[in-house]
């Protein structure tokens, strides 16, 4: 008996279609696509004949994560592990702004990447997530909110590294901009890559204005292959090449994500390397304080973290401090799925 597909990895269109295969009239996917973004079960579906919810049931389900576990963390920020039908945990973080709320998503299972002050990468790559799976990461959490459209902004700086997704990737963001589904603005969307240079120059011809994201570190290659081995097959100085010219073809200012690791990073040599990596670009640098330690990196002290910025600035670069969210539930990318894996070990 071949394995049920999932309803919610396609698009309404293509709802349409299996309809239409299945003998049922093509409008009961506009019944039915609703139904899949407030994550209700075939069985509740009630606007259609029993028949056909039997029928849907028979053939496909309807591809919602599992809510396994929630953190919540003084602070508001909610840390959700979710179980995908194969049983494969991701995590999906919500954090609470004045403008509104932020879901942090995954797009793959596990990373490859490898990064030495990343818990993600821990058990290396499992899988690619499909477009469905992230659009249920996003779903799931909405549903859990309530009714109506609870999320303003989504990031995909989760585990993984999007642009090694690239196809999945692309379909989610077209779905969950999709006015039959939460209609998110791609301007409310960000992406962070590694630095993966052919796809960044590809999806700057996507058309999909959302915000990218380069995670650097360091302007320094020498420091940064120590921290990053992506160095060491996509260069620096390409990566930054491919922000400027992402910023220059849809108008988009560009973020350099930046971790601060006391006595490594943080010099009057890092500094002045990283306005000059930056010269000239409509760009902002997010500084990132490490908490805690990674192997031989510590976090810096709240002295040492503006003192770095008041560095930048001098300097001519736009940078502000991040503000640190669920400290307090391990809210750091592939922190709380470690854990809960080693656990069940």
């Amino acid at each position: 008996m071949s394995e049920k597909k999932s309803l919610l990895n396609h698009t309404p269109e293509e709802l349409k279609d299996l309809l239409s295969a299945m003998g049922e009239k093509p409008f009961r996917a506009a019944q039915i696509y609703p139904w899949l973004t407030s994550c209700t079960p075939f069985a509740e579906m009630s606007n259609l004949s029993k028949e056909l919810r039997g029928k849907l049931a028979d053939q496909f389900t309807e591809g919602y994560p599992e809510i396994e576990t929630v953190a919540i963390s003084k602070d508001g920020t909610r840390k959700y592990l979710l179980r995908l039908a194969d049983g494969h945990l991701v995590e999906t973080v919500l954090m609470e702004y004045e403008y509104g709320r932020t879901l942090c998503i995954s797009t793959q299972v596990g990373c490859p990447m490898g990064c030495v002050f990343c818990a993600s990468g821990l058990g290396g790559l499992v899988r690619n997530m499909t477009a469905g799976e992230m659009l249920g990461e996003v779903l799931r959490v909405n549903a859990d909110l309530g009714p109506g459209r609870n999320i303003s902004n989504i990031v995909l700086m989760g585990t993984g590294e999007p642009l090694l997704n690239y196809h999945n990737v692309v379909r989610f963001l077209k779905m969950i901009h999709d006015t039959r589904s939460l209609n998110i603005a791609y301007r409310n969307i960000s992406l962070s890559t590694c630095g993966i240079t052919p796809a960044m120059l590809k999806f700057a011809q996507e058309g999909m204005p959302i915000t990218l994201c380069l995670s650097l570190h360091s302007a320094i290659p020498e420091k940064r292959s120590r921290i990053m081995p992506v160095q060491q097959r996509c260069d620096l100085h390409d990566a930054v090449a491919a922000m400027k010219h992402y910023a220059e073809t849809t108008g988009r200012r560009t973020i350099y994500e930046y971790i601060l690791l006391k006595d490594f990073n943080m010099g009057e040599e890092d500094a002045e390397a990283l306005a000059v990596l930056l010269r000239g670009q409509i760009c902002h640098v997010n500084l990132i304080p490490m908490n805690g330690s990674v192997g031989d990196f510590q976090g810096p002290s709240k002295k040492e973290v503006y003192q770095f910025q008041e560095k930048l600035q001098r300097k001519g670069i736009s940078a502000t401090v991040r503000r640190t969210l669920g400290q307090d539930i391990e809210g750091a990318c592939g922190q709380l799925r470690a854990r809960y894996m080693g656990n069940q070990e």
